[in-house]
């Protein structure tokens, strides 16, 4: 008992090595007290200028901030939106920083044509629509030529691609390339055409992607339209002309025959692809033709066409190691398409579906022409043609009547232009019918109408172009009848087009012009071509046609034509001259007008009379401003017309003197003009028409004594007129200036008074009794214009008195008329001292200074 007590007394002094602590559930354990606190604190350090924002600054980015190199390197990202996002930037930055675009358009053009090839839809699209609106035109004023070629590749190889809608689009970029750089076809003709081929042979879907089929098939007619056509016509030349224009390229790719040989050998394999695919369209045309279809019905139609217009071509341009079309060829190609026209009968058509089926019976017969010219189809055949072209000229099918205006001209304009052709190849009922046609659809168009064009283009085709087109059968007069029914119509459209389509009146206006060098137009188009220059009305105000609003070429087409009417009438040289006199029509044009009428005169068209009437009515009627002849500002200078009269008054003169016998001229003139004169005209009019006496005129005068007699009256008072308008003082430059405007004026009347002393005498008597102021001493009917007063026309007859005796010549004279002078100083000394008459004391002051200056004039007489 005592050693168990013991035992246990021990265990209780030892100690215990592990305590073990009660937990409670759902209390955090907590850290073991060994254990190494891990926990880092640090403060951030801000370094300037490494932000990335900061990188950028002065760079070129797009609206989300990023770079050109970084949106290049996001159109390879795997994420087919992140690539279209990135072809979307770019084309914001490039409208933005458009010098991006030019510094770096090679690395743009490698980076982006490997997106051609795209799986994805959408990011095609992005990449075509930038590059059509953003970086082709971006590059037009540069070489497109390698930008082109960097993409070429590329695009060959989407045409082999798997996926069909790879295929189709590829040829969507390629018709892009053609668009901005024509000569790329030529480079890969050969390539491109065989691609063409291969996806219109595998046709399975068609029916399922007409509209990716339609892009294709546009491309290939754009290709297609670059070849030179069966009319001789180079389009070639002319869409790079254009082109070069529109987008800056060089054509750095000549075209030699050998390329056209290679293109030549592939369209003959591709013309049948294009019959095969237009052939399984007609399921569909038969049920309801949808756009897409006939778009792309359309498009293999106009390639045909193409193809077959250039085989012609090259036929023609003698090539016979080119030539395509065989007898063979032509007539399986002729046989095919032609089988199935009309397409749909015309007594069947309606609704909407009218326009599309005769727009596509139009292409076929289209190719038929062009068919037609290598080879000789059937009878029955072309009649059915001839129906056709008959219906859409006359509009006998109720579906044209439908037609809206546009499309209905865009039909009939394309037709019109093998009217010529089908006129010559047919004989009899045929032709009446077809001219007939042809007549109506001339006469019923509208003026400004491509339709109308197009028959003006066929007119001169027929009638001049083909002089016997008309003239087959010499028996049959109505066949002539049309001829002159065109020709008719002609004035007529001139005056309806107005000034408003300037391009369709100059179309007029070489038609006309070249109608007038073959001898065909007729005197009694005058009536109605009056109307394009002027006419007059019951109030007599002027009426003026169009002539004077086109611009300059047009009225130089429209007066050469006035040489090639065989008589010109007296009211159509009325009508011109009115355009003559308005200060509308330029000076050029004015004496261009004269050139023509002069050279028309010497060819027998006008009649001597009816010129003389011409030069009088220009001379006489001819508006000078400013009327003053002094004082001259300097804006007046600016304004004036004198010196344009000056120079009509001086080639008037030149042309009476070439118009024959001077002597017969001035018998004709000399009536007229003295009729004229006598109508109290302005002093430059009096001068010029003085001017055209003396220019006839010989010494002595060959004036007869009754013309003598009226023109001292007239003379008299222009002298007086002339005295009182140019004043005598001024300093020297003026004074300069005054002696030689004296002199223009004065100088007729001193050529007349020279070759007839007779005349002189009579005006020094007017001028002695028209000093008392007696107005009846002149001729009744005609007064001074300028000078009244008693005070003015002393002065002014004193001055001009004082100027004769400075003319040598006229000096000579005057001393047989020493009387005369007298009776002139008698009556103003008269006048002075006279009572009787109430004179102011500024006149007699005027008056006595001119007595004094007299005084000199007869004192030198007398010695």
């Amino acid at each position: 008992m005592a050693k168990s007590k013991g035992s246990s007394k021990k265990q209780q002094k030892r100690g215990i090595d592990f305590k073990k602590i009660k937990r409670k559930m759902g209390r955090k354990l907590p850290p073991p007290k060994n254990t190494t606190n891990t926990e880092i604190k640090s403060k951030a350090i801000v370094l300037p200028e490494q932000s990335v924002a900061s990188e950028k600054a002065g760079l070129a980015v797009s609206k989300k901030g990023l770079t050109l190199k970084e949106l290049l390197q996001h159109t390879s990202h795997h994420n087919a939106k992140v690539r279209k996002d990135a072809l979307m930037g770019m084309k914001d930055l490039f409208l933005k920083y458009p010098e991006e675009l030019k510094l770096h358009r090679y690395a743009v053009i490698e980076k982006l044509r490997e997106r051609i090839s795209d799986d994805d839809k959408t990011v095609r699209e992005n990449l075509y629509q930038l590059l059509k609106s953003v970086i082709f035109p971006g590059c037009k004023e540069d070489n497109q030529g390698p930008v082109i070629s960097l993409m070429m590749a590329y695009i060959f190889n989407a045409m082999t691609h798997l996926a069909i809608d790879v295929r189709l689009m590829a040829f969507k970029f390629f018709d892009l390339a053609v668009q901005y750089h024509p000569p790329s076809f030529f480079s890969y003709a050969e390539k491109i055409l065989q691609n063409y081929e291969d996806i219109l042979w595998k046709n399975q879907f068609y029916l399922e992607d007409k509209g990716k089929l339609k892009n294709a098939l546009a491309g290939l007619v754009r290709c297609l339209v670059l070849l030179p056509s069966s009319k001789e016509v180079n389009l070639l030349e002319k869409n790079v002309h254009e082109q070069k224009i529109l987008h800056a390229f060089e054509p750095d790719v000549p075209i030699v025959s050998a390329e056209y040989s290679v293109i030549i050998k592939k369209l003959k394999d591709i013309v049948p692809v294009l019959v095969n695919c237009f052939q399984d369209f007609l399921p569909i045309v038969h049920d309801s033709l949808d756009a897409q279809s006939f778009d792309c019905m359309l498009s293999i139609l106009r390639s045909i066409d193409l193809a077959v217009s250039f085989f012609i071509h090259r036929i023609l341009q003698g090539h016979p190691e080119s030539q395509p079309l065989d007898q063979s060829f032509s007539s399986v190609l002729l046989k095919k398409l032609l089988s199935v026209f009309p397409l749909c009968p015309m007594h069947r058509l309606s609704g909407k579906d009218d326009d599309r089926y005769v727009i596509l019976n139009i292409a076929i017969t289209e190719i038929f022409m062009h068919l037609s010219e290598w080879i000789c189809p059937p009878a029955d055949l072309f009649e059915k043609f001839l129906a056709f072209v008959e219906y859409v000229l006359l509009e006998k099918s109720c579906s044209y009547v439908r037609s809206g205006k546009t499309v209905r001209e865009k039909q009939i304009s394309t037709l019109i232009p093998f009217i010529p052709k089908l006129v010559s190849r047919v004989l009899g009922n045929w032709k009446h019918r077809l001219l007939l046609a042809f007549t109506k659809t001339f006469q019923d168009c509208s003026p400004e109408s491509s339709v109308k064009l197009a028959c003006l283009a066929a007119i001169e085709e027929m009638i001049i172009s083909r002089k016997d087109l008309l003239c087959t059968d010499v028996s049959d007069s109505e066949l002539f009848d049309y001829q002159i029914t065109w020709i008719r119509e002609l004035p007529t459209l001139l005056v309806l087009l107005g000034d408003k389509h300037p391009s369709s009146s100059q179309v007029v206006l070489h038609l006309l012009l070249h109608l007038g060098q073959h001898s065909l137009l007729y005197d009694e188009m005058q009536c109605l071509l009056k109307v394009f220059y002027s006419t007059y009305q019951d109030e007599g105000n002027i009426c003026y046609g169009p002539f004077l609003r086109l611009a300059r070429d047009s009225q130089e087409l429209s007066i050469c034509c006035l040489y090639y009417f065989s008589q010109l009438d007296s009211n159509l040289l009325k009508s011109i001259a009115s355009c003559c006199l308005s200060h509308e029509l330029d000076s050029f044009m004015l004496f261009r007008i004269i050139e023509v009428l002069h050279s028309a005169y010497k060819a027998g068209h006008i009649q001597i009379s009816d010129h003389i009437s011409f030069f009088i009515t220009l001379v006489s009627r001819f508006k000078v401003f400013p009327e003053n002849i002094f004082p001259a500002t300097e804006s007046n200078m600016k304004t004036s017309n004198r010196g344009t009269f000056k120079s009509l008054t001086n080639v008037v003169c030149s042309c009476l003197s070439q118009m024959g016998d001077n002597s017969i001229v001035f018998v004709i003139l000399e009536k007229v003009i003295l009729e004229q004169i006598s109508l109290k005209p302005p002093l430059d009019n009096s001068c010029a028409m003085l001017r055209m006496l003396i220019a006839l005129d010989t010494k002595p005068t060959r004036l007869s004594e009754r013309s003598i007699c009226s023109l001292s009256d007239v003379l008299s008072a222009y002298l007086i007129d002339v005295a009182h308008c140019v004043p005598e003082d001024g300093d020297e430059g003026a004074g300069s200036i005054h002696e030689q405007t004296r002199c223009y004026y004065l100088l007729p009347c001193f050529f007349l008074f020279d070759r007839s002393h007779k005349l002189l005498n009579l005006v020094l008597n007017v001028m002695g009794s028209s000093i008392n102021g007696s107005s009846a001493s002149l001729l009744s009917g005609y007064h001074i214009r300028y000078a009244k007063g008693n005070s003015s026309r002393i002065n002014a007859t004193v001055s001009v008195l004082l100027w004769m005796q400075r003319d040598a010549k006229v000096q000579q004279i005057l001393y047989s008329f020493k009387e005369e002078i007298d009776h002139i100083s008698r009556s103003i000394c008269s006048l002075q001292s006279s009572e009787e008459i109430n004179v102011p004391i500024e006149e007699r002051h005027i008056i006595k200074h001119a007595i004094d200056r007299l005084r000199s004039l007869t004192s030198s007489l007398r010695r």
